[in-house]
């Protein structure tokens, strides 16, 4: 029997061993605290705080870990600042710069079809409700 091998892929088009290298990263950068974080240091270096509040809602260890991730994948840089009380900052890398035009269409884009997302999802959930409905009385 000949086998014959696929044809090589064009550059950037997915093959087993780049869809896994790819969620790799995509696994750091697509995660939800990722993204705001990411968005809010496009503005410019910012303290641990700051950033807490500007993304409102992630707990002190989740941002922890969320820096830790994005300075370890070379997007964030952390500097200590030696006064009393120490002074940290984190700061996009140009890498981590690189990185903001994609995530803020993405955001742009979420925020633009929010509400068609919605509607689809009522008009889903209603169909599902409607389906449970009849099996029930069947």
């Amino acid at each position: 029997m000949h086998v014959t091998k696929p044809p090589p892929s064009p550059q950037g088009s997915p093959v087993p061993g780049n869809c896994q290298a790819a969620s790799e990263v995509l696994a750091r950068i697509g995660d939800k605290w990722s993204v705001l974080v990411v968005m809010t240091l496009g503005a410019g270096p910012r303290r641990f705080n700051d950033i807490k509040r500007s993304v409102g809602g992630v707990s002190q260890r989740m941002l922890t870990l969320t820096l830790r991730g994005l300075e370890r994948d070379g997007l964030v840089t952390r500097t200590l600042f030696p006064t009393i009380p120490p002074r940290v900052d984190y700061e996009l890398t140009p890498l981590g710069q690189s990185l903001r035009e994609p995530v803020e269409a993405l955001g742009m884009w979420a925020h633009m079809n929010r509400p068609h997302i919605v509607s689809a999802r009522a008009r889903f959930d209603a169909r599902e409700n409607e389906s449970s409905r009849k099996a029930l009385l069947f």
